[in-house]
């Protein structure tokens, strides 16, 4: 297996925290008498919160009160995702012990912000097996721009290139390439566009899968 390191995108990827997020979404929209853009909002994931609060003013109009969907959405987000766990995305823990066996360095490159993702990992019990956690509010430019990743693996010490990233959103996996990892998605909310497609990255259902495909390559290479 020619990779040093590993790198995850959490919401969505590691933790089914999307369908959460799209909900309290939709929740404050109402309680703001705000219209829900379905097509705006998918576009938004995967970003950095100034990246998110661009799409959403461009998508909504210079008439939203964009502080007042903000404040009503976080506060409504936070009062779940800080107090109680997420479930964990399917595969998830076998495959990060099947890495941990391996000794392979292991970090999280999220756009959310530092605070919210260590507690929503420590909650979930997922904290114990990233050894650098990077986070949204770190970098300048959020996903698509491969700043996050490019940060990630000099935490880790380890060239991009000998990384292997994991990805759901369409964002994630185009700041994954762009940073010239090996990229894996498993989408979950968005399916891969045709564009995304085309940067001929692998596609899986599920992290099961993909622990599946891993193990069966390790066997190959140590025959």
């Amino acid at each position: 297996m020619n990779f040093d390191a590993v790198i995850f995108d959490m919401d969505g990827l590691l933790l089914d925290t999307e369908r959460v997020c799209m909900r309290v979404f939709k929740e404050a929209c109402v309680a703001l008498n705000v219209p829900f853009l379905e097509e705006v909002y998918l576009s938004i994931i995967g970003c950095n919160a100034a990246g998110i609060e661009q799409i959403i003013r461009d998508g909504y109009g210079p008439a939203l009160d964009y502080p007042a969907l903000h404040n009503e959405w976080k506060g409504r987000y936070n009062a779940i995702v800080l107090h109680q766990a997420i479930p964990v995305k399917t595969g998830v823990v076998e495959l990060l012990e099947w890495f941990k066996q391996h000794n392979l360095k292991l970090a999280v490159a999220t756009s959310s912000s530092n605070e919210v993702a260590l507690v929503k990992l420590r909650l979930a019990k997922l904290d114990q097996y990233f050894s650098v956690i990077t986070t949204g509010c770190e970098v300048k430019q959020g996903k698509p721009d491969p700043e996050i990743y490019l940060l990630a693996a000099k935490r880790l010490g380890v060239d991009p290139s000998l990384c292997l990233a994991f990805e759901d959103s369409n964002n994630g996996v185009k700041a994954a390439v762009a940073a010239k990892t090996k990229a894996y998605q498993v989408p979950d909310l968005v399916e891969p566009s045709d564009e995304v497609i085309a940067l001929g990255h692998e596609i899986h259902p599920s992290l099961s899968h993909v622990l599946q495909k891993l193990k069966a390559q390790y066997t190959v290479f140590n025959a």
